[in-house]
């Protein structure tokens, strides 16, 4: 019995220590209560601004980090000076804020001294001007009961997606990151087509033999695809041994008659001085003198001891070899093509139902297998060359041809695919392919909640222009989606969650 007694008096104790600790931690979190962070997005002309900021009580110090982005490439605004202004009921408090904490983040602090609804105010001192970006509608509390009826308020009307994926300005700042706004904007209909790249008139040119006879190769490495220039040496076509044009024979008759030619030409024109000849008898033998020196220049320039001489039309590539080293060639005959790959027709065939709207071609985009950029009629300097107005039983298709300007990655004979976009009044929301992800035959965009948070949307699509697509359903007008850098923020979707809470201003 004293035994159970003194167990008795023990846990008695040791209930007592816990109600009396459970009853000062509940005192501890009375007065440690935890507010949260504010946050205000807003874009100007040039810069996007999303600040996260302690709550704005009277005469209490709040802590401010404003994040600032350009707008053009959605990098971090890295180095320069910036004023933020608390405007409220008639008074600004402005803090200048010389360079940012780390590149795209400035902080500062305000104690606000007059409760209402205001603005929070960023001016970017630039080179060329002054860069503003406002968000019009910040609280300031006259205290802390306000405070908390405010946030009371704020939680009962704010719903946050239970999908809402978080995605750090430092993280979109690393990578090729955009968002921007949906609106309606014309999107015409789209010719999808298969096209082929063939050379243009005057980009590629031919080569002929100039004798018959047997081909040298005068570079043995000589190949297609290697480069050469106009008036390169490229073969010698051998005749001397044949019965029949034999160049060596006829350089060397060549050469007699311009010696001889030259030589009469001269005497005459001293027996002319003497008036000892006519005129017309120094006329005739300027002519025979002339004929015999085109002749011999004409052999010399393209012939040598060896034989004929073949040279580069053009500077470029070769793109043809039609002849073999060693092999017999007749006069006239084509030997080499030479490509400069430069300017080049992009040929598509369309079914005849697409006629009607070939007058009203707004605008070609071109992908080429294996790159994974849309090339735009005009970033390739292109141009409409023409379509054909009939067809035949043969060929029941429309020719519709293109010129462009080659960057590189277009190569003669090749395929690529054209999206064709003709003029239309239709309006739709329209997204790049650059924001649209593709999970299990499933589309999804990722829409902003704020610059830091975003919402998995399912969306049904529509047409394509090869860099943007039509959005049947799922967003509207007026949200702002991921543009470029999608695959990123779903990567982020399976890491591990962030606080939704965890600022930057502590």
């Amino acid at each position: 019995m004293k035994k159970i007694a003194i167990l008795l008096s023990m846990a008695f104790a040791l209930g007592m220590v816990c109600s009396c600790n459970h009853a000062g931690d509940e005192h501890a979190d009375e007065h440690e209560h935890h507010h949260d962070a504010e946050q205000y997005t807003a874009y100007g002309a040039e810069f996007e601004l999303f600040a996260e900021a302690e709550p704005f009580v009277v005469g209490q110090e709040s802590k401010v980090a404003a994040h600032l982005t350009r707008l053009s490439n959605f990098k971090p605004l890295d180095s320069t000076q910036v004023k933020i202004s608390l405007v409220v009921g008639g008074e600004t408090i402005t803090q200048t804020v010389d360079s940012p904490v780390q590149p795209g983040i400035y902080k500062c602090t305000f104690t606000p001294t007059k409760a209402g609804c205001g603005q929070l105010r960023v001016e970017i001192m630039q080179p060329g001007g002054v860069s503003v970006v406002c968000h019009p509608h910040v609280h300031v509390v006259a205290d802390h009961d306000v405070l908390h009826e405010h946030e009371h308020d704020h939680h009962h009307h704010a719903h946050t997606p239970s999908n809402a994926i978080t995605f750090t300005k430092e993280q979109s700042w690393k990578i090729a990151f955009a968002t921007d706004t949906l609106r309606l904007q014309p999107f015409g209909s789209v010719i999808k087509t298969a096209a082929q790249v063939l050379p243009s008139q005057g980009d590629e040119r031919e080569a002929s033999a100039t004798a018959s006879g047997v081909v040298v190769f005068t570079n043995p490495n000589l190949v297609e695809g290697t480069p050469v220039k106009a008036g390169q040496q490229l073969f010698v076509i051998e005749s001397h041994g044949m019965a029949d044009n034999n160049m060596s024979v006829r350089l060397q008759e060549a050469t007699a008659n311009f010696t001889v030619a030259k030589a009469e030409y001269e005497r005459k024109q001293q027996l002319a001085n003497d008036k000892i000849v006519s005129q017309s008898e120094l006329q005739r033998a300027k002519a025979r003198y002339e004929t015999a020196k085109a002749a011999y220049d004409n052999l010399k320039g393209n012939f040598s001891q060896k034989g004929a001489v073949v040279r580069a039309p053009i500077s470029g590539y070769v793109q043809r070899i039609q002849v073999t080293n060693g092999g017999y060639v007749e006069a006239g005959s084509p030997v080499v093509t030479v490509s400069q790959n430069r300017d080049l027709f992009v040929r598509a065939e369309v079914q005849p139902r697409y006629f009607s709207q070939l007058n009203g071609i707004e605008s070609v985009n071109l992908l080429v297998p294996g790159d994974d950029h849309v090339y735009t009629l005009s970033e390739l300097n292109g141009s409409l060359v023409s379509f054909a107005k009939t067809t035949d039983l043969n060929c029941p298709l429309v020719p519709v041809t293109f010129r462009v300007r080659n960057q590189g990655n277009l190569l003669s004979g090749s395929f690529v695919t054209l999206y064709i976009t003709t003029r239309s009044d239709r309006q739709a929301l329209a997204i790049p392919n650059t924001g649209i992800v593709e999970e299990m035959g499933n589309y999804f965009v990722f829409v902003q909640l704020t610059p830091e948070s975003f919402e998995k949307r399912m969306v049904t699509l529509g047409a394509t222009d090869g860099r943007a697509t039509e959005i049947l359903s799922g967003v509207k007008a007026g949200e702002r989606v991921v543009t470029r850098g999608a695959s990123m923020v779903r990567l982020a979707q399976s890491g591990a969650s962030l606080d939704p809470h965890a600022g930057h201003v502590h």
